[in-house]
């Protein structure tokens, strides 16, 4: 199985150039095929009321500064566009708007991904099953009634999609892992089903995720764990990046092939220690 991996920088970049690259060079160094970002119009997914009302951040003291505070601008998303591409990984990211997918399709990106927040989202989910471009699609807070929705829409306008299990609990704790939903939501839709996590733990969740079959694992990433943000508690740290990513990767290895033979090096030592007695 070819596992595919995911570093989610999400908003941890805290608005900083600077910080999106670090994290997108750990990204590389571990071993990750994709990173990815989220992308939102402040006044189309937020109400003005909502965005004047108090918030103390880094950029000031309203929901208004501090929503834009965390946004990149065309410039900046081309230079991310550009320092990926010279790095040989992967980006794209999750449109929160509609205007925000329009943004999107100016990068050419090779997938598209549907946050668990955005399932209701008619209109959004119509604009990007219309691009036929393979679609990670979150599953966190949704009923199965509504996941069978999504699916019946991404079916019928034939646009390629790969569900992720996921918890929108951040951070969630591992047992509401609920992991048996991967092999439930392969069966039942007959597609690949990945993991997106947002647990404490480094690897015991992921690696059962793989175990039970999951094609791909999203986890955010973080330079720190204290810095300021809602989703850096629920992320790895760079400097355990590598670890993970090596650990997941082997976990289809050592799973084999689940067909009962004799390896040539077991087949060795049979003929040294393997007794057979007639009756």
């Amino acid at each position: 199985m070819n596992l595919y991996l995911i570093a989610e920088i999400g908003i941890n970049h805290n608005g900083s150039m600077e910080i999106a690259k670090q994290l997108i060079d750990f990204a590389v160094e571990a071993g990750f095929d994709a990173v990815k970002f989220q992308k939102r119009t402040i006044d189309k997914v937020y109400t003005k009321d909502f965005l004047d009302s108090p918030r103390e951040s880094p950029w000031g003291t309203t929901q208004r500064e501090q929503k834009e505070g965390l946004e990149f601008n065309h410039a900046q998303y081309e230079e991310i566009n550009n320092y990926c591409q010279s790095h040989n990984i992967d980006w794209f990211a999750s449109a929160w708007d509609v205007d925000s997918q329009y943004f999107l399709r100016k990068f050419n990106l090779k997938y598209n991904k549907v946050a668990s927040a955005m399932l209701g989202h008619k209109k959004l989910l119509n604009e990007i099953a219309d691009e036929k471009k393979k679609t990670f699609i979150s599953t966190g807070m949704a009923t199965i009634d509504e996941v069978d929705e999504v699916v019946n829409l991404f079916n019928k306008k034939n646009c390629p999609f790969e569900l992720m299990h996921c918890n929108s609990t951040y951070p969630m704790k591992d047992g509401d892992a609920n992991l048996l939903c991967i092999p439930m939501l392969k069966e039942r839709y007959k597609c690949n089903v990945g993991y997106s996590g947002h647990e404490t733990s480094l690897l015991k969740v992921c690696t059962s995720a793989v175990a039970l079959g999951a094609s791909s694992i999203e986890r955010h990433i973080t330079l720190d764990r204290a810095m300021y943000g809602s989703d850096q508690s629920a992320s790895i740290e760079t400097h355990s990046l590598r670890d993970f990513v090596e650990t997941v990767r082997i976990v289809p290895f050592v799973l084999g092939t689940g067909k009962k033979d004799i390896s040539e090096t077991e087949l060795e030592v049979r003929k040294k220690l393997r007794i057979d007695i007639p009756e």
